[in-house]
């Protein structure tokens, strides 16, 4: 959840800063991937943090070596963020990240199917989950692709 009030919040920023003179920055697109950015950065820092061993719980069993799939997710999400705030690899990186969002999704089932916690709290329930990352989808399409 915190995410998505990461993305919520940075892009009502965003967005105000434009109502105050800044035209740039009001720009919903571009304010969408600039929340985006925050968010996916703020995401990828659990792969790495106190919360990297829940991550690590959270990937299917049918993929071996967990600690290395959520080592390669972080640094795509990471490197998505990064891409999203450039012209030039803006494409590259929404499609990336609509693929990254897609193939983590049987992590996040996985979650909510077996009540993991991240950080001591308990993840959304699957309807939760199923709507979050459908929100995300669709933010990283209309920031990228549209």
């Amino acid at each position: 959840m915190v995410p998505f009030l990461v993305l919520l919040v940075v892009f009502a920023l965003c967005r105000a800063s434009g109502w105050m003179g800044v035209a740039f920055f009001g720009e919903w697109q571009h304010c969408l991937r600039v929340a985006l950015a925050a968010m996916f950065l703020l995401t990828a820092s659990a792969h790495w943090g106190a919360k990297r061993a829940d991550l690590v719980r959270m990937v299917p069993p049918v993929f071996s070596r967990p600690e290395l799939w959520v080592t390669l997710t972080g640094v795509a999400e990471i490197a998505g963020a990064l891409g999203l705030l450039f012209s030039a690899t803006l494409k590259a990186a929404s499609i990336g990240l609509t693929l990254l969002l897609v193939a983590i999704f049987p992590a996040n089932v996985r979650a909510a199917r077996e009540h993991l916690t991240i950080g001591g709290r308990e993840v959304p329930g699957l309807a939760v989950r199923a709507l979050l990352q459908a929100v995300f989808l669709g933010a990283v399409i209309a920031a990228g692709w549209c």
